[in-house]
């Protein structure tokens, strides 16, 4: 017998194994990892995957950990869709939570149902005007917008850090860390004494609403034509530069959310590590949810759950806490190996 691969689309079943077979071969990989501190891998994903789980306080963190996930995720997602390479989730969502700062820091005496909806509506404006600059020289100059939405992070976390080392620096303890934002400002709590806010309320909204969008409106219709092939939908008489623009835009606002949610749910003030990169990893679940606003949502509690699992098995075995973040690089690229594989079919044939 011979083994071909021949250049040919997967079998339909296969891609929505895709996300299954990533995380098992991820954790497959990552095992040598866990034995290499002299811990066992099947311990190491029972604390991983099972024990977050297993008490009502850790489950509700893996919800409050995956928030800002969903909104990250699907701010890509709906960029990619479109066509359009998004990779500045992070300074968006840094430059949403610098906009909601300021509101909330106004906001002191107005009612919470005036005070919550600004701030909403000031993050999502703050994200997508970051995002503005390189979707106009994209579709204007044929800038390559995966370098420029790149750079643009270092330069949100850079008026990030001015501000906070300068008019928002903490005028008592004089740390870098903006005053905190007015009461009726703050998210209130889905349940009471947890950390799980009106935040994770918003992220399943939006997700609903990608959703809908992408798969109910002849907009995403077009959305989905330039996504896959820009040449075969301007010929198709589809407006690929306009379609683009506003992918580019509706991402940068919904990243901006995420930062809102930073704020308004858990800090209530701005610092440095308000993101703790979660513009970065919502490109993981954007790839690992396939692009799909309800692959979005698992893939973000998924990852969700990881995070949570990793302070634990680090209590518990010993192991790095910092395995969880090679767990998310390794699953981003298995899962883009896999994505790879659809375009190419295995095939036995006998010698002669």
């Amino acid at each position: 017998m011979q083994i071909k691969i021949e250049r040919s689309p997967a079998p339909v079943w296969f891609r929505p194994l895709i996300p299954l077979l990533a995380i098992v071969f991820t954790f497959v990989i990552t095992a040598s990892l866990v034995l290499l501190v002299n811990a066992n891998p099947l311990s190491a994903y029972y604390y991983f995957l099972i024990d977050p789980l297993s008490s009502r306080v850790s489950a509700i963190e893996v919800l409050v950990k995956s928030t800002p996930l969903i909104l990250t995720g699907a701010a890509v997602t709906f960029a990619f869709v479109g066509g359009y390479w998004n990779i500045g989730a992070e300074g968006q969502l840094l430059m949403g939570a610098t906009a909601a700062t300021a509101i909330g820091l106004q906001m002191h005496g107005v009612p919470a149902w005036i005070a919550i909806p600004l701030m909403i509506l000031g993050g999502f404006l703050a994200g997508m005007l970051w995002a503005l600059a390189p979707a106009l020289m994209r579709v204007k100059l044929a800038i390559d917008e995966v370098v420029t939405t790149l750079l643009l992070n270092s330069v949100a976390l850079l008026i990030v850090s001015a501000l906070l080392n300068g008019p928002w620096r903490d005028p008592i303890s004089q740390w870098p860390q903006s005053p905190e934002i007015a009461p009726s400002a703050i998210f209130p709590k889905l349940i009471p004494r947890s950390r799980l806010h009106l935040g994770f309320i918003l992220a399943v909204i939006v997700v609903i609403l990608v959703w809908f969008v992408l798969t109910r409106t002849a907009f995403g219709l077009r959305m989905r034509a330039v996504g896959m092939g820009s040449s075969a939908a301007r010929f198709a008489g589809i407006n690929v530069d306009r379609t683009m623009l506003i992918s580019g835009l509706v991402s940068g606002g919904i990243a901006g959310l995420a930062g809102v949610t930073e704020v308004a749910g858990i800090h209530y003030h701005l610092i440095d590590a308000i993101s703790g990169g979660h513009g970065y990893t919502g490109i993981i679940v954007a790839t690992l949810g396939t692009l799909n606003a309800w692959g979005v949502l698992l893939a973000a509690l998924f990852i969700g759950l990881i995070d949570t699992g990793a302070q634990t098995v680090s209590r518990a075995l010993g192991v790095p806490v910092y395995l969880g973040d090679v767990i998310q690089a390794a699953l981003l690229l298995v899962t883009l190996g896999f994505l790879l594989l659809q375009g190419y079919r295995i095939r036995w044939r006998r010698k002669g």
